[in-house]
């Protein structure tokens, strides 16, 4: 969506994608944004890893609970604001105008500016942003299974920020409109249906084939 009519941006703001110097050409081998991609890792991993070891650092339930939000809080807001910017020319914000209203905005680079993205960055960020999730989901069966609700409570906190910004990205991506989300899942799984069906009637119509061709040459 462009941002054209959004009233936060001042005179002297640059526009989304004119941040970085018009020489600086994205580059396959080598990380044009290193301490970016190495935040966008950091907080997260590091959240992921004290909730997996914590008993080994602190018997304290509060001191853990307290350092892995900071850190969730800190990826949060690194990742929205920095990392999805920089790494994969994306960026979700949010304002409210003059009547109260709140808007949702979902941008992305286009044309030129979206050739300055490193495929490497961009390859960890989204890899990095869909698998933390994931382990956060597995660790809110693992405590609900368990019947450990305390620590259920804070997989819900880091499953509700790590999910803020997926969805955010998700929509920066495929558009704006939930539609649109929902349209490519819908085509991801009948793509998958069709392949599998595909697949078992070329092994069943191949079969009789094979059993056919098996037959004796050499007959009395």
């Amino acid at each position: 969506m462009a941002s054209a009519n959004v009233p936060l941006l001042d005179d002297d703001t640059l526009a989304f994608g004119e941040e970085e110097e018009d020489g600086q050409i994205s580059s396959k081998n080598k990380l044009v944004h290193p301490y970016v991609t190495f935040f966008h890792l950091a907080f997260r991993c590091s959240a992921i890893v004290l909730y997996m070891f914590c008993s080994w650092f602190s018997d304290g339930f509060i001191t853990s609970f307290v350092i892995i939000v900071l850190l969730l809080s800190m990826d949060f807001w690194t990742v929205k604001n920095i990392t999805g910017r920089l790494m994969v020319g994306l960026r979700w914000w949010n304002y409210v105008d003059d009547e109260g209203v709140s808007h949702w905005v979902f941008e992305s680079r286009k044309g030129d500016q979206q050739n300055r993205v490193n495929a490497r960055e961009a390859r960890i960020f989204w890899v990095a942003l869909i698998a933390a999730p994931a382990m956060w989901v597995i660790f809110f069966l693992l405590a609900l299974v368990r019947f450990n609700f305390k620590w259920l409570l804070l997989v819900c906190i880091a499953l509700s920020l790590n999910g803020a910004n997926l969805v955010g990205y998700m929509k920066c991506k495929l558009g704006r409109s939930d539609a649109s989300l929902t349209s490519f899942t819908t085509d991801f799984f009948r793509k998958q249906v069709i392949q599998n069906v595909a697949s078992i009637v070329t092994k069943s119509s191949t079969a009789p084939s094979s059993s056919s061709g098996a037959r004796p040459t050499n007959v009395v």
